[in-house]
C-alpha cells in the first residue's frame, strides 16, 4: 500500500479512507463460520493410543501432598489401568491440575483449583465442586466441564468444543478467542467477554460487563441480564424461536433454567464491519466462507 499523508486522508470520504487503509465495511452475506453438529450422532473418534476405561471402575486420590505434575501423571497411570471414574481429594488450589486429558474419563475434583485447570482436554467429563482460577478450560476441544462455584478471568479462552459450565459468576475476558463449543455462566461475567470470538455460543444468565463481544468475528452470545456496554462491532440480533428452544434445552440440562424462562435473553452477534476480507489471500477466504 502506497504511503498516504494525513492531509490526503482528511480530504477523502469515509469509504475512500476505508479502502485506502486496506479495510472494508462490506457486509458479508456468505455462510456463517458456525457449524452445527448432529446431537444424535453416536460415532466418536478416539486417539489410537487412548486407554480403554470402565466408568464403573472408580478410585479416589488424595492430592494434598502431591505436586500438580505428580497428580497429572497419576491420573494417566490410573487411566492406563482401566479406571474410568477418578475422584481427586484435597486439591488445595493447585495450578494446572488435570490438564491434557485426551480421552474419555469421569473426573471429580473435591475442592477448588488454581490457574489453568483442566485445559487442553479432549473428551473427559469433569466436575469441580469448588472454585477455579484464571483460564479454566483453556483450549478445551471436547467433553464437559462443570464448575459448581465461581471462576476467574479468561474462562474458556480459545475453547474449540464441548460444554464449559460455571454455575456461579466469572471474571473478565470470558471466551476470549473462542473458536467453538459452548460456554454457560449461571451468574455474571466481567468486561470484554467474547473478545475476538470466532465461533461457538456463550450463555450468561446474569449481567455482562462493559465491551461485550468486542471485535468478535462470528459466534453468538446470549445475555439474560443487563449489558453494561457493547464492544466494537457487537450488535443486538433477533432472538428467534430456534434460539429460545436451544437455550431452554441447554440451560435445563445443567439445572440453570431461569424461573421466568428464556424469552428475556438478549442475542448478540458480530456486525461484521471489521472483517478485512478484501485483503485476504485466496486460501484465507476459503477458511471464512
Amino acid at each position: 500500500m502506497a504511503s498516504i499523508t494525513e492531509n490526503e486522508l482528511k480530504s477523502m470520504t469515509q469509504e475512500e479512507r476505508v479502502k485506502a487503509l486496506g479495510m472494508t465495511s462490506e457486509q458479508l452475506t456468505g455462510r456463517s463460520m458456525f457449524m452445527e453438529f448432529d446431537p444424535g450422532e453416536t460415532e466418536r473418534f478416539e486417539y489410537p493410543w487412548a486407554p480403554q476405561v470402565d466408568f464403573n471402575k472408580r478410585t479416589e486420590l488424595d492430592t494434598a501432598d502431591m505436586t500438580s505434575t505428580e497428580v497429572n501423571s497419576e491420573i494417566r497411570d490410573l487411566m492406563s489401568k482401566g479406571y474410568g471414574t477418578i475422584v481427586l481429594k484435597n486439591p488445595r488450589g493447585k495450578h494446572s491440575l488435570a490438564v491434557g486429558i485426551l480421552s474419555k474419563l469421569n473426573l471429580i475434583i473435591e475442592g477448588s483449583t488454581g490457574y489453568f485447570g483442566v485445559g487442553l482436554i479432549d473428551g473427559p467429563n469433569v466436575r469441580v465442586n469448588g472454585r477455579v482460577g484464571w483460564s479454566c478450560g483453556e483450549n478445551m476441544m471436547s467433553g464437559t466441564v462443570l464448575i459448581e462455584k465461581n471462576a476467574g478471568s479468561t474462562f474458556g479462552a480459545a475453547i474449540r468444543g464441548g460444554d464449559l459450565v460455571c454455575k456461579g459468576s466469572v471474571g473478565s475476558r470470558t471466551g476470549i478467542d473462542m473458536k467453538g463449543g459452548t460456554i454457560i455462566v449461571g451468574g455474571d461475567t466481567g468486561a470484554l467477554s467474547g473478545f475476538m470470538m470466532q465461533r461457538g455460543r456463550m450463555i450468561v444468565c446474569g449481567n455482562a460487563g462493559k465491551n461485550l463481544g468486542d471485535s468478535m468475528y462470528d459466534g453468538t452470545i446470549y445475555i439474560g441480564g443487563e449489558i453494561k456496554s457493547y464492544g466494537v462491532d457487537a450488535v443486538e440480533a433477533e432472538l428467534t424461536q430456534l434460539d429460545k428452544d436451544w437455550l431452554y434445552r441447554k440451560l435445563k440440562q445443567y439445572g440453570l433454567l431461569p424461573s421466568k424462562g428464556v424469552d428475556h435473553f438478549t442475542k448478540v452477534v458480530a456486525g461484521k464491519q471489521l472483517w478485512n476480507y478484501d485483503n485476504l489471500e485466496p486460501t484465507e477466504k476459503k477458511l471464512i466462507l
